[in-house]
């Protein structure tokens, strides 16, 4: 262990892109939010899958998808007066109400379009008594093409989705 440890220094001291691969190999870099909802998961759902939700609370953009497992998910939206395809992705799972899992990738950035570049992105939606504890994760960035820095953009010093989950909070529970 202390000589692993010690070549762990080591090496973070001479290469430090080396550093990054060493210590997430086996670790991880996943983004996890979760927020408490005073509503029924059906409604926080539809807030989620609803195009003319999404616009309120995700930049603009709105969701384009058929909503089936292996579709496309589409989040469009508008820039300089013209309309933008900003992020695409694949749905990998869904149970309506209650899970959704897709892929992700922004296509207008210089990372290659390729399966391995994409990440996941999951909303768990769980209901008791009339309200719904929302968690969100996005990852793995130790896994893809510029994780380390697309890591730390999403991560957003601790914030991650934090600021997008207060929006749909206050969407759903005031249809702000």
């Amino acid at each position: 262990m202390t000589l692993k440890l010690s070549a762990d220094i080591l090496l973070s001291q001479l290469l430090p892109s080396l550093q990054f691969k060493t210590i997430y190999m086996n670790n991880p870099l996943v983004i996890k939010n979760t927020i408490e909802i005073l509503a029924p998961a059906a409604k926080v759902w539809d807030a989620l899958v609803n195009p003319s939700q999404t616009k309120k609370y995700m930049f603009g953009c709105e969701t384009v998808s058929d909503w089936k497992k292996g579709s496309e998910l589409l989040w469009r939206g508008e820039y300089e007066g013209k309309e933008m395809l900003f992020v695409k992705g694949t749905i990998l799972d869904i149970q309506p109400g209650k899970f959704l899992a897709y892929t992700v990738i922004d296509p207008n950035s210089t990372i290659d379009d390729k399966p391995e570049n994409y990440l996941t992105v999951t909303y768990d939606l769980s209901e008791k008594n009339g309200k719904t504890t929302f968690t969100v994760t996005q990852g793995d960035y130790s896994k893809v093409a510029e994780g380390e820095r697309r890591y730390k953009e999403s991560y957003n010093n601790g914030e991650g989705w934090n600021p997008i989950l207060v929006q749909i909070k206050q969407l759903v529970e005031e249809g702000k």
